[in-house]
């Protein structure tokens, strides 16, 4: 599946993506899914395999990644919002149902709250949710020196996988997307991420579509309590913790991850959208 590129207003330049399955004309909102932190739209490759056979699928390169031209740095989480509203509209896109994983669940979630009538449901795969203040400190001080050009690229392996044959498959996967990621555009995400994981906590009670918060339950950062959380606060919100599983769950566990969303992709939404 080939890379396609569209021109945004400024400052966003252009985006990068990768699309599958059905035409966006029919009953069922687009699918459309965001990366975390140093990865890519390549990344989404079983759920963009199984959830075309049903819907119009849109992964996107998210800025400073993939294909995707870089944002001004120390851009915030406010500036990856007005991104994919700028995506969503030069796409043509209406409602769509929003997938995000880590970064991109921060994202999506953050969308969400802001701009509900664009989104039929939204699905947070190991989202980062009001962190105590030890783990603000320590993401906060790695977003610093990762903005001072130090990358070390074990530190984010070690902490994503265990040793079981799949983990060690998706790991070298990752590890090249890593290699390739453009450091100004990793550094900016990440300090989006290092301090975002609050920024839109109090809007999920206003948060009406069908909420799914998915994680793995040896993520050490992405935690099941933060997964719970998220699922709690939202009136539709549901949560799944997948055992035995890190960071990369889409990944690691792809059937159970792409079992979740299609059941999620067959709740209706408030506006009673089809699948």
């Amino acid at each position: 599946m080939t890379s396609t590129t569209l021109q945004l207003s400024e400052p966003f330049g252009q985006v990068a993506y990768r699309e599958a399955g059905l035409s966006h004309s029919g009953k069922a909102a687009p699918v459309v899914l965001i990366h975390g932190v140093g990865m890519q739209s390549a990344a989404w490759r079983p759920q963009i395999e199984e959830l075309a056979k049903t819907h119009h699928v849109i992964a996107l390169d998210m800025p400073g990644h993939g294909g995707s031209d870089r944002i001004p740095m120390g851009s915030n989480l406010p500036v990856f919002l007005d991104w994919l509203l700028a995506v969503l509209d030069v796409l043509k896109l209406g409602r769509v149902s929003l997938v995000g994983h880590s970064m991109g669940a921060l994202i999506a979630g953050g969308f969400t709250v802001c701009h509900p009538e664009r989104v039929a449901r939204v699905a947070l795969l190991n989202g980062v949710f009001c962190r105590d203040e030890a783990a603000s400190r320590s993401v906060i001080a790695r977003a610093e020196l990762i903005g001072t050009g130090s990358f070390d690229l074990e530190t984010p392996l070690r902490r994503w996988f265990g040793d079981t044959p799949i983990e060690q498959a998706a790991r070298d996967e990752v590890a090249n997307w890593l290699s390739e990621v453009n450091i100004d555009g990793y550094a900016t995400a990440y300090g989006a991420f290092a301090r975002g994981d609050a920024l839109y906590s109090d809007g999920f009670s206003n948060i009406r579509c069908p909420l799914l918060a998915l994680t793995g339950d040896d993520d050490p950062n992405s935690t099941p309590a933060m997964s719970q959380a998220m699922a709690d606060a939202a009136p539709c919100g549901h949560a799944i913790i997948i055992e035995d599983h890190r960071h990369m769950v889409n990944l690691t566990a792809p059937n159970v991850v792409n079992a979740a969303l299609t059941d999620w992709l067959h709740t209706p939404s408030e506006q009673g959208e089809l699948t």
